[in-house]
């Protein structure tokens, strides 16, 4: 089963002997190397083929890996059944006191002076531990708050230090695009977004039309940067020399989607051209006839001072 679990929203495949699978939306109970846990079955009528998901764990592997999506490798865990009523009610229970957990770590971390902020926070399904994400400038020693937190609750306790896409992650909503976030539904590697990728794709540079809730560009500036880097390697350069049915003339300006080249003819005029219509020539080399008066001038200046 194709299964998405845990508060990052990790999908990952998991065993079972059922041997039909719900064609609905469904809540399971599932066992990972964390313990208990509720999550959501994955796939639609068409995803499951006499108990199997129809893709193979390569497949899906190599699919989520080309678009980036948080899928675990290999077998994440074990199903176990699907949910009940009761199941989904205590994990409304949890959701209810892990706001008390917060407040309670976040009072310890006040009184022990550490340089620590707590974002969010896990209380796994089964109650095998608790998971308190955090964020920091740098490494914090948080020996000492572990067990002060794992006396106040008699469970284990993680810490996991996240930054601001991960806070976006953990605490994102709608976007500008009236979408949910992106690093909360699939993204899996939230790689570097620089302004080169805003300026190809002749977005706004205004920082808060392109920046995301995390305060940084928004990853979605990199879903089409590679088609535009290949488009633009297609496209000549400015002031390129060019040949068309029209005649020569030179590149002045060109646009990467439509693949359209400005070009201004000998005679002043404009017009734009399929990059498919032009033909590039070559750099004229200098012209012989400058150069050689020049090395004429440089001898007669040795003659006169000999």
């Amino acid at each position: 089963m194709l299964i998405r679990y845990g508060r990052m929203n990790t999908l990952g495949l998991f065993e079972h002997h059922e041997s039909t699978v719900s064609k609905v939306h469904s809540r399971v109970v599932i066992k990972t190397h964390r313990g208990l846990e509720l999550g959501h079955l994955v796939g639609g009528l068409a995803s499951y083929r006499g108990g199997q998901f129809k893709l193979s764990a390569e497949q899906i592997t190599e699919c989520y890996d080309e678009g980036e999506v948080d899928f675990s490798r290999g077998p994440a865990g074990k199903f176990i059944r699907y949910a009940t009523l009761a199941d989904v009610s205590e994990e409304r229970h949890l959701r209810k006191i892990v706001k008390e957990e917060m407040e309670c770590c976040q009072r310890f971390i006040k009184e022990m002076n550490l340089p620590m902020k707590i974002v969010d926070a896990e209380h796994v399904f089964g109650g095998e531990r608790i998971i308190f994400y955090f964020m920091s400038d740098g490494r914090v020693d948080f020996r000492e708050l572990v067990k002060r937190v794992a006396q106040e609750y008699q469970t284990r306790i993680e810490m996991r230090q996240i930054g601001s896409r991960d806070e976006a992650k953990l605490l994102g909503d709608v976007e500008s695009c009236g979408q949910q976030c992106c690093c909360q539904r699939f993204l899996k590697h939230l790689k570097p977004v620089n302004m080169r990728m805003a300026k190809m794709q002749k977005a706004t540079l205004d920082p808060a039309k392109i920046s995301g809730y995390c305060g940084r560009l928004k990853c979605c500036l990199r879903y089409e940067d590679k088609n535009y880097t290949e488009l633009k390697k297609r496209l000549p350069k400015k002031n390129t020399r060019v040949k068309t049915k029209q005649g020569r003339g030179k590149v002045v300006d060109a646009q990467i989607l439509t693949q359209l080249v400005m070009v201004e003819y000998e005679s002043g005029e404009r017009k734009a051209v399929g990059v498919d219509e032009i033909e590039i020539l070559p750099q004229s080399a200098p012209d012989k006839k400058q150069n050689g008066p020049a090395k004429n001038a440089g001898r007669g200046r040795k003659d006169r001072k000999n």
